[in-house]
């Protein structure tokens, strides 16, 4: 039998052991891994860009890396969306102006994230072709449809104060976009107050004419938020997802036409209404300021004069942890 020095046999095993620390190294990194807790960010989403941003997957992409799995929900408006939030069913979501207000009046956890730029012509108020309202003095006492709570609601409330007229004026009908538009068709209401793409939608197919649109009345924001909760634990997850809406705004603005067609598959809407849509918004994504925050408190004390929420709130109770000045 062969024998080993002393000095060899030592070279061997030194040999052995860096051998097996790599290995040893990869097995602890993928435990490591393994262990590591993995997150879920809970989006609740209305058509548009969030549609759109679901429907290219760079989100998920995007995210996977920091251990985050995606859970997309679609609701019908921003009301129903803030009361998912309410109870815990989703962590994210887009919304126009109203709806939070209402929300932070029930106790909601809101946490405002980021905002768009002003969109004021992609809101209006619409009559039929024919109708003989032709000024938003006509509009006292008839029946004028709308999704309650949401940022249309704010809209006709401001719209009928620039012309003089009062809250007690307002003949209103409390219905969903879908109902909405079904009751306008039959001419069981007299004016509907909507936005993009419903908007656009009723003026190419349904021949709608547009009354006043908020252009001079009112901003017309929306807002993606999350809950105070979610926010203050995931800030990493947030920040990526606004640069991934913010790039697909930034895109769109660039390459409206194209844009406009991924919108009309999503939607199962043609072309030619996400054309006009498109149109008129406004793109890009804007930081969360003292600011904007007190545009929406001129709602939420708007609201609370006109008993439309409960009770007074502090807009600036739901900034996010990354409030800028």
């Amino acid at each position: 039998m062969t024998r080993i020095s002393s000095p060899r046999r030592r070279l061997i095993q030194a040999g052995g052991a860096a051998l097996a620390l790599p290995a040893i190294s990869t097995l602890s990194a993928f435990d490591a891994f393994a262990q590591a807790p993995q997150r879920t960010l809970r989006i609740g989403y209305q058509k548009g860009a969030l549609s759109v941003l679901k429907g290219r997957g760079t989100l998920d992409k995007r995210l996977a890396p920091l251990g985050v799995s995606i859970k997309w929900t679609e609701f019908t408006a921003g009301p129903v969306q803030l009361e998912a939030l309410n109870v815990g069913s989703i962590d994210f979501g887009d919304v126009g102006e109203a709806p939070p207000i209402f929300a932070q009046a029930s106790g909601a956890p809101l946490a405002y994230v980021a905002a768009t730029g002003h969109r004021p012509a992609s809101e209006a108020v619409l009559v039929p072709a024919q109708s003989a309202i032709k000024t938003v003095a006509d509009l006292k006492g008839k029946k004028i449809a709308l999704n309650k709570g949401s940022n249309v609601h704010y809209f006709i409330v401001k719209l009928f104060e620039k012309h003089g007229l009062a809250f007690k004026d307002l003949n209103l009908v409390y219905l969903p976009p879908a109902d909405a538009r079904a009751a306008f068709e039959k001419g069981s209401i007299d004016a509907w107050v909507i936005w993009d793409p419903f908007l656009a939608a009723a003026e190419k197919s349904l021949g709608a004419r547009i009354l006043a649109n908020a252009e001079g009345v009112v901003g017309n924001r929306a807002y993606y938020f999350s809950s105070l909760d979610y926010a203050g634990r995931n800030a990493d997850v947030l920040a990526a997802v606004i640069e991934e809406i913010n790039a697909l705004e930034r895109w769109a603005e660039a390459n409206r036409s194209t844009y406009a067609g991924e919108l009309a598959a999503v939607l199962g809407l043609p072309k030619p209404v996400l054309d006009l849509a498109v149109s008129r918004n406004r793109f890009g994504i804007t930081p969360i300021t003292r600011a904007i925050l007190a545009e929406q408190q001129q709602i939420a004390d708007t609201f609370f004069s006109l008993k439309l929420i409960p009770k007074p709130i502090q807009v600036l109770d739901a900034a996010a942890p990354n409030l800028n000045a």
